[in-house]
């Protein structure tokens, strides 16, 4: 008489096996992919927020960038208060943010501030450009955003 065992062959765990690799195959390279594309999105979510935020300071501020002829740092200006001719000594305007935001590309959450454009140097997180008022990150790849 036979007697009944229970469990699985060795041909069918080895089934198994193959169809979970083929599907870790298919699904790991969408997540890496998600990944870049959360960078990609925030990214863009902090400069929108940024360049806005110079918006109104120029709107408070008669039209003068933030730092400009005042002595006082872009970072100081968005961060800090300011009066309306710029000056940190004055509290009636600001602060326009709370902390200049990481790069998510670089981890940088520093600004190197010149009046020529510059292009990609991975330096810095960002760069501010104090001639034309034109905010960017400092990441390859995303310098013209």
């Amino acid at each position: 008489m036979r007697t009944k065992r229970s469990g699985f062959t060795l041909v069918e765990i080895l089934i198994v096996v193959v169809i979970l690799g083929i599907l870790a195959a298919i699904v790991i390279p969408q997540f890496s992919d998600a990944s870049s594309q959360a960078k990609d999105s925030s990214l863009r979510a902090d400069l929108q927020t940024i360049r806005s935020q110079i918006e109104l300071y120029k709107v408070q501020h008669t039209d003068a960038l933030p730092g400009a002829g005042t002595g006082t740092s872009f970072t100081e200006a968005m961060t800090g208060t300011t009066d309306v001719a710029g000056l940190k000594a004055g509290s009636t305007y600001g602060p326009y943010l709370q902390a200049i935001p990481t790069n998510p590309f670089n981890g940088f959450n520093t600004i190197t501030e010149a009046a020529a454009a510059t292009g990609s140097t991975n330096l810095t997180g960002w760069h501010w450009n104090t001639a034309t008022g034109y905010f960017q990150a400092d990441s390859t790849g995303h310098a013209t955003w």
